[in-house]
């Protein structure tokens, strides 16, 4: 490592009389001279004419047509508080009336998604400002009348009554590693992306909420080494692959009586996923089963807490869970499914009956925005190419379709109330984020909301190859999307080193036309600076094509993601300016088990591989996740151990770099203990690397400096 360093810094050094043009480690990492960021907490207003957004301590009002600030709702500075002066805010929600204001402070990170904070409410006419607890509390969420929050503390479940300033205890048995009300548990919150588990009725005088009962889920210890004089263990429950999951129940609270009702008592189902009300006494529940192959939705009558199923969908491997149910004012409603194979948006009878399917074709349907009064639907899809992503309208019944924002690369949508406008957040290969403002019956655009110019200009002062969108057949796995970037100073009279960027996961695309100001220019870097070829392949089991290509990977994670990888690189090499004896590969997370596979399983291909925070075997990942795309481990053992990479270690011939953050919640650093045991058990040599106390993302502080710093003398070194 030392003589790369030396050669590396002295490389950089020579380059001193085009310093500005070069990008560094110190470019990405420290100065973020590539980043594009888009509106700090934007909010559309119910008056579809107006927006907020979030200042230095501050709430700002905005006109959607013009951008002229036309308000400033609240400013820390001239709050009225009986305590010490309120600190900046770290976010912020508004009541539904927009006469109160939620700000949470102090913020704590707990897991991937989950937080707990200082939370004040905020009366946004007088700005008298009230602290809800003196303790730091989760989700706290405003009742639709405005008139109470809802909110999580010590496992248990509260609401506060703003006029009052009182607090009402719904549930005392919360317990940390027992029991939760109100919150959702560590895999919930990973795998179906939901950390608030209650759901306040239209009306404000019901409350559904969830119980997570952990007692029977196996726990999992890490070490926080932290600065103390020893470590502090810290231990919380995470079923893994195969282990039990938490009980979870569904209870409607009555604010009148102030009663509980139990619900689903009578229904089969292992997961919970999804909750909403539909109407003022109908709360609508959808379940899982264990497979996550069957998928139901129960209407919960609030009153008598009867369950009726409205919905049912079975696929044959499994299906995933998305947000985009809406109900219509018949009780009727639209949901997102992929029944004909690919994912489309159908038009169901209050009864369970589809009525119609609005959207067909060859292409996905990736986000339902909403519908308008008139009917039309507004939707963001894979239309017009796999690697890319559009806005569109349509009809109830399927007629008229409109394109909305369809410049090339990627496009996402923020609806008003009304749904007459939409904020356009586009970005595109070398094309930083640019927000625009977009009316929504032809398309057109009012006016440009946010460009990033200090991007736009690091982009022509340093030195950046464009990366090229290409498809690379491969005999196995067809035709397959990928991208490339060659050196500025590319000369095809010359061969190169190849460096392949994986992920490669279920429903996961590395191949997308979009802006990544950080990763994407630590690869430009690559490629300039140590003078390599860059590409990236879409292997089977990713998103964007049909879902017979997404679901082929089903039980059998591995296997044809690593045989596309290798096939893809073998088609590559065949071009003349590839040096087919200088590959290497990168990958984090699902990435570094492919990387780990690639080089072990190929090593007649791979001469090097760097893997950061890998599964090194299904077994050891948790259950929502892997059962989901593999069955269960005792159906389907040969299937978990076949393509682990933990089997195929006596494969390893090239250089291979294994890093971990020790306080990894995620992929736990066991994977890569077992991968070392494994390595050194086959007296194998290799590059081992743990970064204390980091989780699954290793950053805080200098960490992704040195991480990268790491990964790129590994490479200068060893590709």
């Amino acid at each position: 490592m030392k003589k790369t360093f030396i050669l590396l810094t002295a490389m950089l050094v020579s380059f001193g009389s085009i310093a500005q043009q070069s990008i560094d480690l110190s470019t990405l990492w420290q100065r973020y001279a590539f980043y594009a960021g888009g509106i700090s907490g934007l909010r559309s207003m119910n008056d579809s004419k107006h927006y907020t957004a979030q200042g230095k301590g501050t709430i700002e009002k905005y006109s959607y047509k013009t951008g002229e600030k036309v308000a400033t709702l609240l400013d820390v500075n001239f709050l009225i508080q009986e305590e010490e002066r309120l600190p900046n805010f770290d976010s912020y929600s508004l009541s539904n009336d927009e006469q109160w204001a939620l700000l949470e402070s102090e913020t704590d990170q707990i897991y991937r998604r989950s937080s707990k904070s200082v939370v004040y409410v905020v009366n946004l006419q007088s700005l008298q400002a009230t602290k809800i607890r003196p303790e730091k509390i989760s989700n706290a969420t405003f009742s639709p009348d405005g008139e109470y929050v809802a909110y999580v503390m010590d496992n248990n479940f509260y609401i506060y009554e703003i006029s009052e300033d009182a607090h009402i205890g719904i549930t005392t048995d919360g317990s940390f590693n027992r029991i939760i009300n109100g919150a959702t548990d560590w895999v919930y919150e990973e795998e179906f992306a939901i950390v608030k588990a209650f759901w306040w009725s239209p009306n404000s005088d019901k409350i559904g909420f969830l119980k997570f009962d952990e007692s029977n889920v196996r726990s999992f210890n890490m070490d926080i080494y932290g600065k103390e004089l020893y470590p502090n263990p810290y231990t919380f429950k995470y079923p893994k692959a195969g282990e039990d999951n938490s009980l979870v129940t569904a209870h409607i609270w009555e604010m009148s009586s102030r009663t509980v009702t139990n619900v689903l008592t009578d229904v089969a189902y292992e997961y919970l996923p999804r909750a909403k009300w539909s109407n003022e006494n109908t709360w609508v529940i959808s379940t899982l089963n264990r497979l996550q192959n069957t998928f139901d939705l129960y209407a919960v009558d609030a009153v008598s807490g009867s369950a009726t199923n409205i919905y049912h969908e079975e696929d044959e491997k499994y299906l995933e869970i998305n947000d985009d149910l809406h109900f219509l004012e018949d009780d009727s409603f639209i949901i997102l499914s992929d029944r004909d194979g690919w994912n489309h948006l159908y038009h169901v009878a209050s009864n369970g009956k589809i009525k119609r399917q609005i959207t067909k074709g060859d292409f996905n349907v990736t986000t339902f925005y909403g519908i308008d009064n008139n009917k039309r639907l507004y939707y963001q899809s894979s239309e017009a190419s796999a690697t890319e992503r559009n806005i569109y309208s349509i009809k109830l019944n399927g007629s008229g379709k409109v394109p909305l924002a369809s410049r090339q690369g990627t496009n996402n949508a923020i609806f008003t109330p009304d749904m007459k406008l939409f904020i356009n957040t586009f970005s595109a290969e070398g094309q930083p984020t640019k927000v625009t403002l977009v009316e929504s019956r032809k398309g057109e655009q009012i006016r440009t909301v946010k460009t990033n110019e200090r991007a736009e200009k690091a982009l022509e002062t340093y030195t950046y190859a464009p990366k090229k969108f290409f498809t690379v057949s491969t005999p196995s796995g067809g035709d397959l999307n990928a991208w490339m970037i060659k050196p500025v100073n590319f000369d095809e009279n010359k061969t190169y080193p190849l460096f392949m960027f994986v992920y490669g996961g279920p429903g996961n695309q590395t191949v997308m036309n979009n802006y990544d100001p950080f990763r994407g220019m630590w690869f430009q870097m690559l490629a300039n600076e140590l003078d390599i070829i860059v590409a990236s392949v879409d292997n089977h089991g990713t998103d964007g094509r049909s879902e017979e290509f997404k679901k082929s990977t089903y039980g059998q994670m591995g296997k044809l993601e690593t045989r596309d990888q290798t096939e893809a690189v073998l088609e590559l090499v065949k071009r003349p300016y590839i040096n087919g004896d200088r590959i290497g590969v990168f990958g984090w997370s699902y990435g570094g088990y492919m990387a780990s596979n690639c080089l072990f399983q190929s090593p007649e291909v791979f001469k090097m591989a760097i893997a950061v925070a890998p599964v090194t075997n299904w077994r050891f990942y948790d259950n929502i996740y892997t059962e989901r795309y593999m069955g269960l481990p005792s159906d389907n053992g040969d299937g978990y151990d076949a393509d682990s990479p933990l089997s195929h270690v006596d494969g390893l011939q090239g250089k291979y770099l294994l890093i971990h953050g020790t306080g990894d919640d995620n992929v736990h650093v066991q994977n890569s203990m077992r991968m070392v045991e494994a390595l050194v058990q086959a007296d194998k040599d290799f590059d081992w690397f743990a970064y204390p106390d980091k989780n699954h993302g290793i950053y805080g502080g200098n960490t992704m400096m040195h991480l990268y710093r790491m990964m790129t003398e590994f490479i200068a070194e060893n590709l």
